[in-house]
């Protein structure tokens, strides 16, 4: 009996213990936010800006103190590669054994698609930036789910602004996954006066395009009137080697949205070319982004990219929701904070929608100029589409 009672005392005095030690972390006075994102892969890229972007945002802002509410913000960095079945083993550990009171990423939309029903499945936020399918705050959503990034939508009633006109006969050419099919068919659902009279799909390793674009230009070549190519591509390879194939010969124009700064060397070639973008680092007049273009300049003695704006305006959401509560990671207190949520940002003020929590924001419509200063081609804006000149559908129903 005696020695039963030891054992009791023994098991009690280990069950105290792992009290005690067990949340230890969750006592330390931090805020764990993972990013999942693509650190090596085709997208690799876009994940390092997203990063550097995530980090600038942090530091300012919490005024340079990397805390809220007197806890101090933690980043834990996965890489996901650009594989979906790891981006969501990622995540899970990034929940269940890092103890994340929220994610950010990923860099992909087919890596973005396979983790959401993770955030369901813990009851976490997953912030998506800036993977963009339609989808991911569409038919595949849950109200874990917010996006800081623009979607297929904005993207393509954006750019259907400098395209959609009568007697137009417009081609597209694609990746063949989420990013590329969501992106047309948010383009062709945007378009209503020009005619889609084709739309071509290549693997994302493409890197000879001379097929593909015989048959766009076999499509377009005997039509009246303007024709264009319109692209959606992200990643490795270059599709505007098109233009190699002589299309002025018949007539056919080249258009698309922005892109990353090294991506846009191939727009030099295209003065006059219009289209619209979610961010250039000369357009948006507001106190955040030249915040960010200062510290940019000053850190890399260059201008911050396309997706280095994502993860800063990713930064300032979350930090404008742990202010709200009072640095409780909650995530319902959070999802309640969030939800028609307003927040400045590079490109200024976005507001999450109430709805499929869509962060609802500006596009620039612009046309390309070839500056001898620039390596690339210089979007110069045309006009500055306000999302309430947007009417971006809620597809989550």
């Amino acid at each position: 009996m005696h020695r039963r009672s030891l054992i009791a005392l023994a098991a009690l005095g280990t069950l105290v213990a792992s009290v005690f030690t067990a949340p230890a972390w969750a006592q330390s006075g931090e805020i764990r936010i993972a990013h999942v994102y693509s650190k090596t892969g085709p997208l690799e890229a876009y994940g390092k800006q997203t990063q550097t972007g995530l980090m600038m945002g942090l530091d300012y802002a919490t005024g340079g103190t990397m805390a809220v509410g007197g806890k101090k913000i933690v980043v834990i960095e996965k890489d996901d590669q650009g594989k979906p079945d790891l981006g969501k083993s990622l995540l899970a550990a990034a929940y269940a054994d890092d103890k994340a009171a929220l994610a950010i990423g990923p860099t992909s939309s087919g890596v973005a698609l396979a983790m959401l029903p993770v955030a369901e499945e813990y009851k976490k936020i997953l912030l998506v930036e800036p993977a963009v399918a339609d989808s991911i705050t569409g038919d595949k959503w849950n109200k874990y789910i917010f996006r800081t990034g623009r979607n297929s939508s904005q993207d393509a009633i954006s750019n259907a602004v400098a395209l959609d006109k009568p007697g137009v006969s417009i081609a597209t050419l694609a990746q063949d996954y989420a990013f590329g099919r969501d992106g047309v068919k948010a383009f062709k659902d945007a378009v209503h006066k020009a005619k889609i009279v084709h739309e071509e799909y290549l693997p994302q390793n493409t890197t000879d395009f001379t097929a593909g674009a015989q048959r766009l230009i076999d499509k377009l070549k005997d039509l009246p009137g303007r024709k264009v190519i319109w692209i959606v591509w992200a990643g490795a390879g270059n599709p505007f080697k098109i233009a190699d194939l002589d299309l002025k010969r018949y007539g056919i124009e080249i258009a698309t949205g922005g892109n990353i700064l090294p991506a846009m060397a191939s727009y030099k070639q295209f003065p006059g070319m219009e289209g619209a973008t979610y961010y250039y680092f000369g357009i948006p007049k507001n106190p955040v982004n030249e915040a960010l273009v200062a510290a940019h300049y000053k850190q890399f003695k260059a201008p911050p990219d396309f997706f280095t704006a994502g993860g800063f305006s990713a930064a300032m959401a979350v930090v404008t929701a742990l202010k709200k509560t009072g640095g409780d990671t909650n995530t319902n207190k959070l999802i309640g904070a969030m939800e028609g949520m307003s927040f400045e940002t590079p490109k200024g003020p976005m507001t999450f929608r109430k709805e499929d929590h869509q962060a609802m924001q500006s596009m620039y419509h612009f046309k390309i100029k070839a500056d001898p200063a620039f390596a690339w081609g210089v979007p110069e804006l045309v006009h500055e589409i306000k999302a309430s000149e947007m009417d971006i559908p809620i597809k989550n129903k």
